[in-house]
């Protein structure tokens, strides 16, 4: 059986994989576009996109703007598949980059780390004199469907929006988490429990307003008989990220792939970030230094993150991520998924989305 499409709105990708965005330079032009040329949703993400910039030190306002239009330009020459970003509302360019990202008229906004609660005025007001419909999807993450609620009912209230999907995101994801340490281990946190709920929460909605949202579930997500399980729950797709980092096309140096492929379970580990969050990464000895209280001193110049705790951190998280995506794991460590371990082996990205659609036709001819 192939995979159901995806559909956003008048949005439609083939197959219901999202590729989850990855921050500081992981999730570029390069992979989004690969992905979108396979049927899925390839993704940019946005946070500390401007790093390659020369004058980023300098000014770091316009060198994430520039970059993050360069970016969408580019997947866009490389594809024509479906692409979106990911912003972070924690960003203290969080503005910007929504205003930047409805400027080039991406497919969807994927927005996470806090709630959105006012990314429709930005789609509102750049239409507002424009005779074009608006076409950008805004689609928040979510860990609850607590969150789910509040954000319709906010997004209803102050711009008669509703969300255009919603990203569920589990327990089990790579990077920062929306949950607290000891949530993370509680049965009702688990995905496959959110999952319905949300859908459940989202139903209400999509029943009074005539508006179909749907629901699409992450972390932790790793085969295709994975993807049957959550479209099983009632999800409309999901969201892979660990799996796309180890593909020819990720945006990331070669050793920062490596690292996934050498990682071992007892190697995925959660950290307490800078920016208040736990946070799973892959231990390295960054990490256990930072863990010995070894401080690793900076002055911060980036001012990235609204939330980052500067003046207690034992080191910058932006220069930690970004030293690793360069592959100096002496100066940084790698975010990951929970089945991080299970990756061995440096794929295409086509070669995997095949894999997957092959491992999903089987778990749907057992059933």
């Amino acid at each position: 059986m192939p995979f159901p499409s995806l559909k956003i709105g008048n949005i439609v990708a083939r197959i219901p994989i999202v590729q989850g965005g990855m921050g500081v330079g992981i999730s570029l032009s390069g992979l989004a576009s690969a992905v979108a040329n396979e049927g899925g949703i390839g993704v940019i993400a946005g946070a500390m996109i401007g790093m390659s910039e020369p004058d980023v030190g300098k000014n770091p306002r316009e060198a994430n703007i520039r970059a993050m239009r360069k970016e969408i330009r580019k997947a866009r020459e490389l594809s024509s598949g479906v692409l979106g970003v990911n912003l972070m509302v924690a960003l203290t360019n969080f503005a910007d980059l929504v205003k930047t990202s409805i400027e080039e008229k991406v497919d969807v906004i994927f927005s996470g780390a806090g709630l959105p609660l006012d990314m429709p005025k930005y789609l509102k007001e750049y239409y507002e004199d424009k005779k074009e419909q608006a076409n950008t999807k805004l689609v928040p993450i979510v860990s609850s469907a607590r969150a789910a609620t509040i954000l319709c009912k906010k997004w209803l209230s102050k711009f008669d929006y509703l969300p255009d999907a919603f990203v569920v995101e589990g327990p089990k994801a790579g990077g920062h988490l929306g949950f607290s340490p000891e949530e993370l281990n509680d049965p009702a946190s688990a995905l496959e429990n959110v999952v319905p709920q949300v859908v459940e929460a989202v139903r209400v909605f999509e029943e009074k307003h005539g508006k179909k949202i749907p629901v699409i579930a992450a972390g932790g997500v790793y085969s295709g008989e994975d993807i049957k399980k959550f479209l099983d729950m009632g999800a409309s797709g999901v969201q892979m990220g660990t799996r796309f980092v180890a593909t020819h096309e990720c945006d990331a140096d070669e050793r920062f792939k490596q690292a996934y492929i050498d990682a071992r379970e007892e190697d995925v580990t959660i950290i307490q970030s800078p920016v208040g969050m736990p946070g799973r990464a892959i231990l390295g000895k960054f990490v256990e230094e930072a863990r010995q209280g070894l401080k690793k001193p900076f002055k911060c110049i980036f001012e990235c993150i609204h939330n980052c705790k500067k003046e207690e951190s034992p080191y910058c998280i932006a220069a930690a991520l970004l030293n690793a995506k360069r592959g100096n794991f002496d100066k940084g460590f790698a975010f990951s998924g929970s089945n991080v371990y299970r990756v061995d082996r440096i794929v295409s990205v086509k070669e995997l989305v095949d894999s997957l659609t092959a491992e999903y036709d089987a778990a749907c001819a057992k059933a």
